[in-house]
């Protein structure tokens, strides 16, 4: 139990998970300070027309006058729109999977609740995720949930460790129905109810249309490009590269007589090359940008597993480093549809060693041979 200056910052987003940490740190007996980020308004939460404030805002703001605490809200959408929405644009303009979350943690929510605890007082900040904290060797290590269906520790692997230190995730040991009965005895019976909220807290429906709305010149810009094989045989015609993800089977719109996956994108060509499930495996992947925790520790470590995309299970694998800074990944399962842009989140059973961005493949081929010994 951290103790001394009791006063704790939680990001409120007016729904489930953040108004029961609310509640949890005041059984506790911190003095609780709710702060509200409004970074991206859509007419689907505003309830009426004269309202000044978003209907999230607008819940937080009920739950922090029922219980007593303080309320500030951070208007922080034109450096969202600058910063996490580009990139989420920029990222699909050059063939890869963005992860809007893993960038907005450290750049946004986290760096926003760090800078108004300083400002406010706290010395703690606290969110919903349910996720865990650990202290070893003088680190602080992220933890999965106990809920393993409701796990965030994959997008929080970017957090520095002067934040962590500050951090309290009180749901980490709790399941998604515990919390919502948590509320109920609570006397929170309309708020235990609630809906979940979106994954993409700025997109509703396809993200295709999202990009079309950020950038009406896309398809002008890029235009109608080709399916091709593994041969680079045209298959048909596709809509432009951007539309189109790694080991996407749905909505390619075009008849093969037989499931056909997306295996590459080609942003130079505007291609996006299609095949079976079986070419979409691999026993190796490059990564970028990557942070670890303590190194000593991660490339010793002898149960290491990866995650590669979001709900994915920990595939068992070995790290080599590279001399241009990226990690060759070796998998000792099987693996599939490795997707550039996406994160891969390195963890030694529960525990979170570290993580980094999936690169592009190209090349690996010869990356594998230049390196074949290390595996032996």
């Amino acid at each position: 139990m951290k103790e001394q200056n009791k006063r704790v910052l939680v990001g409120m987003s007016g729904g489930i998970d953040s108004s029961a940490t609310c509640l949890m740190l005041q059984e506790q007996g911190y003095e609780v300070v709710g702060l509200t980020m409004r970074v991206w308004d859509m007419p689907s939460k505003f309830s009426s027309p004269e309202q000044k404030y978003p209907d999230y805002i607008v819940e937080a703001q009920k739950l922090a006058t029922r219980i007593g605490v303080e309320h500030f809200i951070a208007d922080e959408r034109i450096p969202f729109k600058e910063i996490i929405v580009k990139n989420f644009v920029d990222e699909y303009r050059q063939g890869r999977t963005p992860n809007p979350c893993v960038m907005c943690n450290p750049l946004f929510k986290f760096r926003i609740l760090t800078e108004w605890a300083d400002k406010l007082g706290c010395a703690y900040i606290a969110t919903g995720h349910y996720s865990q904290l650990e202290e070893r060797d003088e680190k602080i290590y992220i933890v999965t949930g106990d809920d393993a269906r409701k796990d965030q520790s994959y997008f929080l692997w970017r957090l520095g460790q002067s934040v962590l230190r500050r951090c309290f995730f009180p749901l980490g040991t709790y399941t998604k129905p515990q919390v919502r009965e948590y509320l109920r005895q609570k006397g929170f019976e309309a708020k235990s109810r609630e809906g979940e909220s979106m994954e993409v807290c700025f997109i509703e429906g396809d993200y295709r249309d999202f990009l079309r709305a950020q950038c009406p010149q896309l398809d002008e810009e890029i235009g109608k490009g080709w399916f091709v094989n593994s041969e680079g045989v045209k298959l048909g015609e596709h809509k432009g590269f951007p539309y189109y993800t790694i080991g996407q089977r749905k909505g390619l719109e075009l008849a093969m007589g037989r499931p056909a996956y997306v295996l590459r994108l080609n942003p130079l060509k505007n291609t996006v090359m299609l095949g079976d499930a079986e070419q979409l495996k691999t026993e190796y992947m490059l990564v970028e940008q990557y942070s670890i925790t303590d190194e000593q520790a991660f490339f010793a470590c002898g149960h290491l597993a990866v995650r590669i995309r979001y709900r994915s299970v920990a595939i068992p694998c070995r790290v080599t480093k590279l001399e241009d800074t990226r990690l060759l990944v070796r998998f000792l399962t099987e693996a599939s549809a490795i997707t550039p842009g996406q994160s891969a989140v390195f963890y030694d059973e529960r525990r979170v060693l570290g993580g980094a961005f999936i690169a592009s493949q190209r090349g690996i081929g010869l990356v594998i041979e230049e390196h074949k010994d290390v595996w032996e």
